[in-house]
């Protein structure tokens, strides 16, 4: 499920002069805010489970994957030696620099962006663009637009309220948005659906709110009737804003929409002090990169190119931990060890889970389709009844291994979820960490990689 090695990089400079060579922070990954930490760029790959470290001439100099990360979607400094990330349904995961995890929080809303500036020992979060349900349950008009939360992800104040829209169901919608926070405790927030930027002091106080100028009238999301033959709801809004940087410049990049539905994107370069708009640059179509020289000037980065840079190498793979002992469905204990020569899938799954229903199926297909010498699949319960689970193997019958975790697995491997499978290779290193059902397409590059690691003795 790697990107294929060999693009070219491809920079196209967007200010007044080239950037200068090895100078370059980057601001936006797809559509992703970075970090810069420790003269690094620190950018989420969502579609890979990771973070990346790019040097300033944007060279991967270190990646970072681990169980906790399924959906990284923003980074940001915590501190010298901290990074935060946000996961796409709203917790918050602290990692230090050499990936190790320093801890993690539920999210304060339905989902949650964080953003901090490195120091201070505060941490902002507003309601996420990442991840909006179409309707949620109304929140009192007192409710913070912007909550305060301390290193551990502990609520302590909030700043501003919400938007409260005609239909309070929308109102998570209307009130998702960007945000960046500042060393001086300034934060700066921007709605996902409306054409605004806002700036507020450290006390809470509104210091100003700058427009795009977008055309047309702006209006609440409302809702459309629906398409014939189907009774799923659709909302008509239009997409703004979609992340917020401040840069080593001190100024504020605004990633946001040229078009409703975000597939044209934009560069917006704000004044921090008075909220004009400096500068505006088109991206075009298509996922990009944006990331800016010493002197101030854009950079335009083919994205893909940057990515497939970072495919890992087998000699930086890691090992499987902690190994597991664990009994089987009639009680005689299975070891990790005993897979090993073998590339192996570890899937965690529980009869409570519809996705874990509908991948099983796909996880026997595969397992006829190599020979059992080269490869195996250990499927482990994360069930508490044991009665539901045995319920789950006699419908499904699987002739693959079932090991008995009995509630425990998640605190002992910290997935986000399930189901949460790894690929392992045949000294027991992890290949690929796959979280959720992708359905046949993730089975078939699923099937692809296997087949690749079987191959090799």
């Amino acid at each position: 499920m790697r990107r294929a090695l060999g693009a070219v990089l491809a920079t196209a400079t967007l200010g007044c002069r080239a950037p200068a060579p090895g100078g370059l922070t980057l601001l936006f990954l797809g559509r992703s805010p970075a970090a810069s930490l420790n003269g690094l760029s620190w950018a989420p790959d969502p579609d890979q489970s990771r973070v990346i470290a790019f040097d300033g001439r944007l060279h991967v100099v270190r990646q970072l994957s681990s169980p906790r990360l399924a959906t990284p979607m923003a980074v940001a400094p915590l501190s010298p030696s901290e990074l935060l990330v946000t996961e796409r349904t709203g917790e918050g995961v602290v990692l230090d620099t050499a990936g190790r995890p320093v801890r993690e929080w539920d999210s304060p809303d339905v989902a949650s962006l964080y953003a901090a500036a490195g120091g201070g020992g505060r941490v902002v979060a507003v309601r996420s663009p990442y991840y909006v349900p179409q309707l949620a349950s109304p929140e009192p008009d007192t409710a913070p637009l912007i909550r305060i939360l301390d290193t551990l992800g502990r609520p302590i104040a909030g700043l501003a309220t919400i938007r409260r829209p005609a239909l309070p169901l929308l109102g998570y919608l209307v009130n998702a948005g960007a945000v960046a926070a500042a060393a001086d405790g300034s934060v700066y927030y921007a709605p996902l659906v409306r054409d605004e930027i806002r700036k507020y002091g450290p006390g809470g106080e509104q210091r100003w709110s700058a427009k795009r100028g977008l055309e047309g009238t702006e209006s609440d999301p409302v809702f459309l009737a629906p398409a014939r033959g189907t009774t799923e709801l659709r909302v008509r809004n239009r997409l703004v804003n979609v992340a917020l940087v401040l840069g080593p410049d001190g100024r504020l990049y605004a990633l946001g929409s040229d078009d409703s539905s975000a597939t044209r994107l934009r560069v917006d370069v704000v004044d921090t002090a008075t909220g004009a708009i400096l500068a505006t640059r088109h991206l075009g179509a298509g996922r990009g990169a944006v990331a800016v020289d010493r002197s101030g000037a854009l950079a335009l980065i083919d994205a893909d190119s940057l990515l497939a840079a970072a495919a890992p190498v087998a000699g930086g793979r890691e090992p499987f931990a902690p190994a597991f002992a664990l009994p089987d469905l009639r009680g005689d204990t299975v070891t990790l060890a005993a897979f090993r020569g073998k590339v192996t899938l570890v899937n965690f799954w529980a009869s409570w889970c519809d996705p874990c229903r509908e991948e099983f199926p796909h996880m026997a297909g595969l397992y006829r389709e190599f020979d059992h010498e080269d490869f195996a699949i250990v499927a482990v319960s994360d069930d508490v009844d044991a009665g539901k689970m045995r319920a789950f193997v006699r419908h499904f019958q699987p002739s693959f291994p079932i090991l008995v975790g009995g509630g425990r697995m998640k605190q002992t491997y910290h997935y986000r979820g399930l189901p949460y499978s790894v690929l392992l290779d045949r000294r027991g290193r992890v290949v690929e960490r796959i979280f959720g059902f992708g359905g046949e397409e993730e089975f078939r590059n699923l099937h692809a990689t296997i087949a690749k690691e079987v191959g090799v003795p």
